[in-house]
């Protein structure tokens, strides 16, 4: 069995024993009864069945599979942030832009490996152009919340998370063939993190964080997480260019990031005066309660393999 195959049999038996300890929690801790923390855990452990189902079939068919899954979540990525965001009739043609030229051409000059390009399309070229495209619609009225948001969600919802099948892109010496283990080791950390925050929180947790934008999450879960998913990094060296010390400074980034990019996209959501972005996967969010740890996390990532390990 290859490294990957491995890989994926170890998440399903780790996937196993999370659903496992929710559901002891549930009975045990508390009693059968609604519990916000409890009920988070879960609810992200059924997500990851689903998103774990999903990758093994993208990775299966490779490099075309990836680019093509990454593409969709930016398109409901990019459609639920648009739902949310204050448009006017003279913003569609910028939005048409957006979801029919950007997005494709995003993930078409990753797909011929374009970096030069694809490193500088949206945040140059498509800052300039979806603007000048609003502007055409001749409406004045709050112009420039609207171009902002038009911007904005497509730097979040389809640049940051492209950073991902752009992995699959990198020449790293020694790593050929690879490169799909990347992309596990940054969803396997981020998202553990993200898992273990709740769990450390539960049991040790006493200082809250703002209350407004994350308010089932302390200060001493974000903490744990942070370290036992760089403890787990360093642990899955071995699927990594990078040696196990490398691998936990790495992991310890990627973690930081993706809790600020909660908080980020929590806090537009609760300006947004919403609970979840969608409802995408029932019971679970939308798209971009799924990914908005690794909206943050990816590019840091790609670019510090990029310009440390990288030919």
């Amino acid at each position: 069995m290859s490294v990957t195959g491995w890989l994926f049999l170890a998440a399903v038996l780790a996937l196993l024993l999370a659903s496992a300890a929710g559901a002891f929690l549930k009975w045990r801790v508390a009693e059968g009864r609604p519990n916000a923390t409890i009920d988070g855990l879960n609810d992200r452990v059924h997500a990851w069945w689903l998103m774990l189902g999903v990758l093994g079939l993208a990775f299966a068919f490779g490099k075309g599979g990836v680019i093509a899954l990454f593409f969709l979540i930016s398109f409901h990525a990019l459609r639920e942030f648009y739902s949310l965001a204050y448009t006017r009739r003279g913003d569609h043609l910028a939005l048409a832009a957006a979801f029919y030229l950007a997005l494709p051409m995003q993930y078409y000059l990753i797909w011929i490996e374009w970096y030069g390009l694809y490193a500088i399309f949206i945040p140059v070229y498509a800052f300039l152009v979806l603007p000048i495209l609003s502007s055409i619609g001749g409406d004045p009225t709050r112009f420039l919340e609207r171009a902002a948001k038009v911007q904005w969600g497509l730097m979040v919802a389809v640049f940051c998370i492209s950073h991902v099948p752009a992995l699959l892109t990198l020449r790293i010496p020694g790593f050929e063939d690879r490169n799909l283990l990347l992309i596990a080791f940054l969803i396997i950390v981020v998202q553990g993190s993200d898992a273990l925050q709740h769990v450390w929180g539960r049991f040790v947790g006493r200082h809250p964080l703002p209350a407004r934008l994350a308010p089932s999450r302390t200060w001493e879960g974000v903490a744990g997480g942070i370290a036992s998913a760089s403890l787990l990094g360093g642990l899955l060296w071995w699927i990594t260019p990078f040696s196990p010390w490398q691998a936990m400074a790495v992991a310890f980034a990627v973690c930081v990031m993706g809790v600020f990019g909660g908080l980020v996209m929590s806090a537009i959501k609760r300006d947004r005066g919403v609970r979840e972005w969608g409802t995408l996967i029932e019971g679970h969010g939308g798209m971009l309660d799924r990914v908005d740890a690794v909206i943050f996390a990816a590019p840091i990532y790609f670019h510090l393999l990029r310009y440390g390990w990288s030919s």
